[in-house]
C-alpha cells in the first residue's frame, strides 16, 4: 500500500510554492527533473518509506506560481534556500533529479547550514569535458521524456501509455520554463563547478550508466569538484534512475545516509 502525502503550499518572495509531504524518518527534500513534477510518484513511495519526504514543485514549474523574472538556475535555488527556512527545516538531505540536482548544487555552493547530506543524480549544471547535454527544446517533448529512460519498457512502466495526452501540458509548460532558465549557455554555469569546492558535507553522486540526456562525464566531474564526494554508476537505468532502478537509487540513498 502507498503513502498518502499530505499537499500544502508556502509563499516565498511572494510566491505560492505547491509541495507534497508523506513518510517518516530523517527529512529529505527530492528536486525534481526538467520535465516538471507530475504528483507524487511511485519513486516517491520508496523513498517515503525511509523518509520523512517533501517533494516540491519548483517555482515556475506545475501548481507552482512561477517568477517571471527568474532568468537562471541560481535564482531558483535562491528561492528553495527560502523554502528550507519558511519550513523551518534542520539536518536535511536535499536529493536532486535532472535539472533539480543542478538546483540542489547550486543551492549548496551557497547554503549548507540546514544540510546534513547532498544526493545530486543525473544533473547538468557542468559543462562535459566530452560530449554534450541533449538539448530538450531541439525535440518533441515525449521523445525527450522517453530519451531519459534506458528502455520503451521502463518509460511505459514509468508514466503510462497515455502519458503524450495526460502529461502534454505539464511537459510544455515545464519547458518554456527550462528555457528561460538555461538557454544561455546551454544547461550548464561557468561558475558552479569552481565553486563545489566549497561544498562540505557529505555528498552522493548517483548516474545512470545509459543516461543519454547528460553524460556520465559530468557525474565524473561533479564528483571530482565536490571535496568530500562519492561516484555510484547504476547500470540498466538512464537519465532517469529514480525511476528504472527505485530499489537500487533508494538503497545507494539510505546507505548513504545511514553511514
Amino acid at each position: 500500500m502507498g503513502i498518502n502525502p499530505s499537499e500544502a503550499q508556502v509563499e516565498v518572495a511572494g510566491l505560492n510554492i505547491r509541495y507534497f509531504r508523506g513518510g517518516s524518518g530523517p527529512v529529505a527534500i527530492k528536486l525534481h527533473h526538467s520535465t516538471g513534477n507530475p504528483g507524487w510518484m511511485s519513486s516517491d513511495d520508496a523513498l517515503a518509506e525511509k523518509f520523512d519526504l517533501i517533494v516540491p514543485d519548483l517555482p515556475g514549474y506545475n501548481q507552482s506560481d512561477r517568477p517571471v523574472w527568474a532568468r537562471s538556475v541560481r535564482d531558483i535555488s535562491i528561492l528553495m534556500k527560502s523554502f528550507v527556512e519558511e519550513l523551518e527545516l534542520k539536518d536535511v538531505t536535499l536529493i536532486g533529479c535532472g535539472l533539480g540536482g543542478w538546483v540542489a548544487a547550486e543551492l549548496a555552493t551557497m547554503y549548507d547550514a540546514e544540510l546534513s547530506n547532498l544526493v545530486i543524480s543525473g544533473a547538468p549544471g557542468i559543462k562535459p569535458n566530452e560530449g554534450f547535454i541533449e538539448d530538450q527544446i531541439m525535440m518533441d517533448w515525449e521523445e525527450y521524456v522517453q530519451l531519459g529512460f534506458s528502455s520503451g519498457e521502463n518509460y511505459l512502466a514509468a508514466y503510462g501509455e497515455d502519458a503524450a495526452e495526460v502529461y502534454k501540458e505539464l511537459w510544455d509548460y515545464s519547458r518554456e520554463m527550462t528555457a528561460r532558465l538555461t538557454w544561455k549557455p546551454w544547461m550548464y554555469n561557468k561558475s558552479l563547478e569552481p565553486l563545489l569546492q566549497l561544498v562540505k558535507i557529505p555528498t552522493l553522486v548517483i548516474w545512470g550508466a545509459d543516461d543519454r540526456i547528460t553524460p556520465l562525464t559530468c557525474g565524473e566531474q561533479y564528483s571530482a569538484a565536490l571535496p568530500n564526494s562519492s561516484l555510484q554508476v547504476i547500470e540498466n537505468a538512464g537519465h532517469c534512475v529514480e525511476h528504472e532502478e527505485t530499489s537500487k537509487f533508494v538503497e545507494l540513498v539510505s546507505e548513504f545516509i545511514g553511514g
